[in-house]
This record gives C-alpha cells, structure tokens and sequence, in this order.
C-alpha cells in the first residue's frame, strides 16, 4: 500500500485506480491481460508458451491481475483456465473521461488568451 505523510497525518493511499494503474504498468502483465482480451480465455500452459518467460512467473503475474480484479480463473481437472474481465477497467475509463474534460477546458482556455494577446 501507497502511503504519504500530509500535515503530519499518514494517509493510505489504495484507491482502484491506483491499483489498476500499478497492476497495469508491468509490461508482462499488460501483455499477458492484452492477450486474454484478445484470444479469450486460455490456459497456463498456452499463456506461458507465448510470454516468453516461465510458467511460475507467468501463474505469479495471473495472480496479480486476479488480485486487481482484472482476470478470473476457471479449474477443469488439472487445467486453470485464465480469462480477462474487460468490465474491471471501467474506472480507468471513467477516469480517462474526467481527465480528458479537465484538460480540454484547460486547453480552451489558453487558446482564447492566445487569442486575445494577439490582438
């Protein structure tokens, strides 16, 4: 868990964006996620043949995205079967939209002072 200190006060910070951010920054589990959105679901097995490292790496960066929220797993006899729950990024995108109005309106804003300084 994040933590900073503000006004002498510990503050945790472990909101979902920050864990989605955090889980998502990794290359390989990016990679891994991006994978099962587009192939579907898939096992270990095939997810490890195709990342190019091991498979308790791989089985270690499921883990993560599981604990994220952004995969979930299936059993079927000795078989675990991996698939992506696109839904878990929707705070990212709402997020993403916030951030886009934000910037925007500050880009409005500089554009009608340019405009007015060259007059």
């Amino acid at each position: 868990m994040d933590q900073f200190i503000a006004n002498g006060l510990l503050i945790a910070m472990q909101g979902t964006h920050d864990i989605l951010f955090r889980t998502l920054a990794d290359p390989t589990r990016r990679a891994i996620f991006e994978r099962l959105c587009r192939n579907g679901e898939q096992t270990v097995s095939a997810l490890t043949a195709q990342a190019g490292i091991s498979q308790p790496a791989v089985s270690k960066h499921l883990g993560i995205l599981k604990d994220a929220g952004l995969v979930r797993d299936r059993h079927e006899g000795r078989q675990t079967h991996y698939s992506a729950k696109v839904g878990a990024l929707a705070p990212l995108i709402d997020w993403t939209s916030q951030m886009t109005g934000f910037w925007q309106s500050r880009f409005d804003q500089l554009e009608d002072l340019l405009k007015r300084m060259d007059q």
